[in-house]
């Protein structure tokens, strides 16, 4: 199959129509590429999201209150930290992807999610919390995240790095890796295999649609995976 897209935009679009995480993920560990997945409890905040971009990694903090007058670090006085400047440079297509907090905050909100959209953002990917989630799923911005919590970040948590890598549960995140997450997941795919990635999906999941052809006119299970290579 040649490359059928030529641009970010056209490959977003095509993945978005016709793949799925266990596609991805399938021919991910058939590279040897077998920590790829984000941990399981980060879900989509609304079933039918679907994400698919160029992450934008956002690296958190957990602070306790504000900064005294002893306080010395470059943020130690600046509310959220850099959170502001990491959402206002947000590019089309981009994902942000926040990790690095304890689990006693919201990373994500409605206003961090009407400013992503009107920066044309693809969406967000919290390991954490979000609040204000009616909001979000009325402006229906695709929101990954491990859960519901309104506690404020303001005086608990910074924004302390953006635009460099992070790791999340020891999956690697790089800037402008594709990011590709469904009710099922958010798979993580490096810059140097997602042309290959994407390619072989494409087909597999073709051959799937043959498999399943087959399996409703009767052919049965063994005969279909011998023929196909596919199950």
């Amino acid at each position: 199959m040649n490359k059928p897209y030529a641009t970010d935009t056209e490959m977003f679009a095509l993945m978005r129509e016709r793949l799925f995480t266990a596609v991805l993920g399938d021919i991910l560990d058939e590279m040897g590429l077998q920590n790829q997945f984000l941990p399981a409890g980060i879900a989509p905040l609304k079933q039918k999201m679907v994400l698919v971009g160029r992450a934008m990694p956002v690296l958190e903090a957990d602070v306790f209150g504000k900064g005294g007058d002893e306080a010395r670090g470059p943020l130690a006085h600046k509310p959220f930290g850099l959170m502001l400047e990491a959402l206002d440079d947000l590019k089309p297509g981009e994902v942000y992807v926040a990790t690095g907090a304890s689990l006693r905050y919201a990373l994500w909100g409605e206003l961090m999610a009407t400013r992503a959209g009107f920066l044309k953002a693809a969406g967000a990917v919290l390991d954490g919390y979000v609040r204000d989630a009616d909001g979000i799923e009325t402006l229906g911005f695709p929101t990954f995240c491990r859960g519901v919590y309104a506690q404020d970040q303001g005086p608990r948590g910074k924004v302390i790095d953006f635009r460099s890598p992070v790791q999340i549960e020891g999956i690697k995140v790089e800037p402008g890796a594709l990011v590709f997450g469904d009710r099922e997941g958010v798979l993580i795919i490096p810059p140097d295999a997602e042309e290959e990635v994407v390619r072989r999906s494409l087909e597999k999941a073709e051959t799937e649609n043959r498999v399943g052809d087959a399996i409703r006119a009767g052919m049965p299970a063994v005969e279909a995976f011998e023929t196909f290579g596919v199950m």
